[in-house]
């Protein structure tokens, strides 16, 4: 197996008060419902434990599954960390945080994370595999950004 890690960062204004967006992100079954190619999400204590459905990343078949320690500094930002449980071993990982900051017009939310995935491909495929795992981040964003303002029934002003 090879690791291969992918990242974005994004940011925008959103015409929604903080607590509703705090709210929505807190909440593992809504993010999950937002969220495409997600299965579910499990809550147990401080984790959140993701399943999803299965991706292809060149021609690679994987459903990946990943438990993070989700840390939370109401109302201003949300962090999560890969954080198995004791003697697990989980081939795909995501870290990053959510930020939410009062703006004049809404909510101020940026967003930053990278996915680690392990691959059955040679190392020599990194730039393949990374375009292909972007693609589908960029993918997922952009749904799950849509999906939320339609939940919060906002949108976007900067």
């Amino acid at each position: 197996m090879t690791s291969f890690s992918a990242d974005t960062r994004a940011e925008a204004v959103v015409d929604a008060p903080r607590d509703r967006i705090w709210s929505a992100l807190t909440d593992p079954g809504l993010v999950a419902e937002l969220t495409p190619f997600v299965r579910s999400i499990r809550e147990d204590g401080p984790h959140w434990c993701w399943e999803l459905s299965g991706l292809k990343v060149l021609a690679v078949g994987v459903a990946p599954a990943f438990t993070e320690r989700m840390t939370y500094d109401e109302p201003e930002r949300i962090e999560f960390r890969h954080d198995p449980p004791p003697g697990r071993t989980e081939r795909s990982s995501v870290e990053g945080w959510y930020s939410l900051t009062e703006h004049p017009a809404g909510t101020r939310l940026g967003t930053a994370l990278e996915i680690t995935l392990d691959l059955p491909l040679p190392r020599v495929s990194g730039p393949a595999v990374r375009a292909a795992m972007t693609r589908v981040i960029d993918q997922m964003g952009d749904r799950f950004s849509r999906n939320l303002l339609a939940h919060l029934d906002a949108r976007q002003v900067a």
